[in-house]
């Protein structure tokens, strides 16, 4: 390619005829002014695609949480209300449409059976003559046969009548208090005109059984003849509350000594404000305490600042600090995973991840497991020298389910739990005899109130929490002591409260 001379000079520079008759310096000029235009929208299409490309991961990523909260808002929903089961329709004949009614399900493999015991005592004999006109058939002239056949049936004796007792005392006279004084007598309560048998049945409806305070009145009424109204019913428990509150206390300082307690807490109501009945106890003791707040601070008041044993909890954050050790509850984390497992499902099929699937199955598998090795370490099937292997077999289990990503945010917050720095908490039943896997115990324990709460809707006053948290403390440690409820309420109410305390503890205190 030739090039012009240095000093080459175009006549034509301002008006070249191959331009249109243009400038030549204008039209380069234009050029590069085009040039930089041209890299200029270059740039800004280049910060157009980057801001569509940030906005697109946005959506994507509302989406995906728009979709997961949706998913656990419905399977809150499920949860709640649950669908009801329509029948299966009976075939008709002919009729191959239809599906048959499903057999009922039988005991579960294992199971004993349950016959009722054949008393030892015969209170009465009636001999009664044989038949002469057949019951099934109606066939008449029957004839008589040399054999017996026995039949034993238990029933009740009912006497509706009330017991009046006069008590006619000795009076002596006290010089400090300037007044005659009188003691009680055997089965009395002073001043008292319905006496300590009556109001222990009608504390034991209530807080075992879980009648109304105007269904108690009206059964002893009606069975009994003995007639009262629903206000004299709350009078019997604030008196029976008032003589077990050391007791109570005494309860509270045993659970702080023990080597392992159950623990667990469920949502109560008090004349329409949120309120926490808090349970902590073992296969002795039943301790419960209902307050205003969900936190720490009352699960310290409960266990003290120092509490020495092992305690069976749940993941709730308000226990940790309590006890040398704890074990966490595995049924929950198994209910937990079945959970994260039904949400997933309900996610759209373009955001479910096969990996998370994989991990809940995986999850549920291995713990299920773990609370069977639990019963069979408990029965005597597992011998205890195997315990520490089987507990390096789950952590090594464990951290194989835990080493992939799930791509689930909830998955992912249950996967860090498990790896976690809490893991050995996971396995305290494989290095303590007396420790369980799970917290069923608590969550059995607690479920009278569950159910109290249902048909009573709570409490109504400050007494009224002092008389759950004191009363249902009392009925179920008798329970627990082998001690019937009934009859150390009685005793709650006439004795002293050392007499009353031998009797629950039956002297073992």
């Amino acid at each position: 390619m030739a090039y012009p001379p240095h000093d080459f000079k175009c006549p034509y520079e301002h008006n070249c005829p191959y331009l249109n008759f243009m400038s030549t310096r204008w039209v380069f000029s234009q050029y590069q002014y085009g040039q930089d235009e041209y890299q200029e929208h270059l740039e800004i299409i280049d910060r157009f695609q980057e801001s569509l490309k940030e906005r697109d991961e946005q959506i994507r990523k509302l989406t995906r949480e728009n979709a997961e909260l949706k998913a656990k808002v419905k399977m809150l929903h499920e949860r709640q209300f649950k669908p009801n089961k329509k029948k299966d329709a009976v075939p008709l004949p002919g009729n191959t449409s239809v599906v048959p009614i499903k057999k009922k399900r039988g005991a579960p493999m294992g199971h004993p059976g349950w016959q009722r015991p054949k008393p030892v005592t015969i209170d009465q004999t009636i001999a009664v003559d044989a038949p002469t006109v057949c019951p099934y058939c109606h066939k008449q002239g029957l004839r008589p046969s040399e054999s017996l056949h026995e039949h034993i049936q238990e029933d009740i004796v009912l006497e509706p009548r009330t017991v009046v007792t006069r008590y006619l005392h000795k009076q002596a006279f006290c010089s400090t208090c300037n007044r005659l004084v009188v003691q009680a007598g055997q089965g009395e309560i002073l001043n008292a005109p319905i006496g300590p048998v009556a109001k222990s049945v009608a504390i034991y409806l209530r807080y075992r059984i879980g009648i109304s305070y105007r269904k108690t009145t009206k059964l002893l009424s009606e069975l009994f003849g003995l007639k009262f109204v629903a206000a004299s019913a709350v009078g019997f428990d604030r008196k029976a509350s008032a003589c077990g509150v050391p007791i109570h206390e005494d309860m509270r300082e045993k659970i702080r000594v023990s080597d392992v307690v159950h623990a667990d807490e469920t949502s109560w109501r008090n004349d329409g404000i949120g309120h926490y009945a808090w349970f902590a106890g073992n296969n002795k003791l039943a301790f419960f305490h209902i307050d205003r707040h969900r936190s720490a601070d009352v699960a310290k008041a409960i266990f003290g600042e120092h509490y020495e044993g092992i305690l069976v909890r749940d993941r709730y954050a308000a226990y940790n600090g309590i006890g040398r050790e704890w074990q966490s509850c595995l049924s929950h984390i198994i209910t937990k995973a079945k959970e994260l497992k039904r949400e997933h499902d309900l996610l759209p099929q373009v955001e479910r991840k096969t990996a998370t699937v994989r991990f809940c199955d995986q999850v549920i598998a291995f713990f299920k497991e773990a609370c069977s090795v639990g019963a069979n370490l408990k029965a005597g099937s597992i011998p205890w020298e195997k315990a520490a292997n089987i507990e390096k077999d789950f952590i090594k289990q464990l951290g194989k389910i835990c080493k992939k990503p799930t791509g689930f945010k909830p998955a992912e917050t249950l996967r860090a739990y498990l790896g976690g720095n809490d893991q050995k908490y996971l396995f305290t039943f494989l290095r303590h005899r007396d420790v369980p896997p799970t917290n069923n115990h608590a969550e059995q324990s607690i479920r009278h109130l569950v159910i109290f709460r249902k048909t009573s809707f709570g409490t109504r006053s400050e007494s009224g929490l002092k008389n759950h948290s004191i009363l249902t403390s009392l009925v179920q440690t008798a329970r627990r002591q082998n001690v019937h409820p009934r009859e150390f309420l009685q005793t709650l109410l006439t004795a002293t409260t050392s007499i009353a305390q031998d009797i629950l503890y039956k002297n073992s205190s």
